[in-house]
């Protein structure tokens, strides 16, 4: 039978608030990698490099979907697409500063295969950055490339509702592979070698 007093003792806040996994996070601190931290909001995909040090965390690498706006992106701030940009720039400028390695760290996000949380992940990994993970968990390229929403907009212009879309929205949008081209190699102009 366990001493009373560790029957009342109640988990960290953040456990209780479902905010932190902490057995997981030991799991991964314990690695001593870096952790290729993915978080999705409701507007936005926030992929960040971040090193457990003693005393607490360092962040070296923040990108947000936001950022894409400097390198010429129009396409929405939550979408696949965006998610493979950001994650590419944040693996590059990870590169930068020396990393070549980490590993995948989602929080308390679920695990869905081919989500923007993994194609964010496979932004990271075609920048160069090493990390292991399951290819059938990462996004289709047809995916990541936007031809999805290129067919829905499709869709939604055989039915006459393109209210949702201005024109220079649906201009941009039929041609997101490219528009996704252009971004990324602006990214790695601006990246030196």
């Amino acid at each position: 039978m366990a001493p009373a007093n560790t029957l009342l003792r109640k988990p960290p806040r953040r456990a209780r608030s479902r905010k932190t996994d902490y057995r997981k996070r030991l799991k991964i601190v314990k690695s001593g990698k870096p952790r290729l931290v993915v978080r999705r909001t409701n507007r936005y995909v926030i992929v960040q490099v971040v090193e457990s040090r003693r005393g607490g965390d360092y962040t070296s690498v923040t990108v947000t979907t936001r950022d894409l706006r400097e390198y010429g992106w129009r396409g929405g701030t939550k979408s696949i697409p965006a998610a493979y940009l950001a994650g590419f720039l944040a693996g590059k400028l990870a590169l930068q500063k020396g990393y070549s390695e980490a590993i995948v760290d989602l929080g308390m996000h679920p695990s869905h295969p081919g989500s923007r949380l993994y194609a964010a992940v496979k932004g990271a990994i075609d920048a160069g950055l090493s990390i292991p993970v399951d290819e059938e968990i990462l996004p289709q390229e047809a995916r990541i490339r936007g031809q999805h929403i290129v067919d829905y907009l499709g869709v939604v212009s055989g039915t006459g509702n393109l209210t949702q879309f201005s024109a220079s929205d649906k201009e941009y949008l039929s041609n997101i592979p490219q528009r996704l081209e252009e971004v990324k190699q602006r990214i790695v102009e601006k990246s030196p070698s």
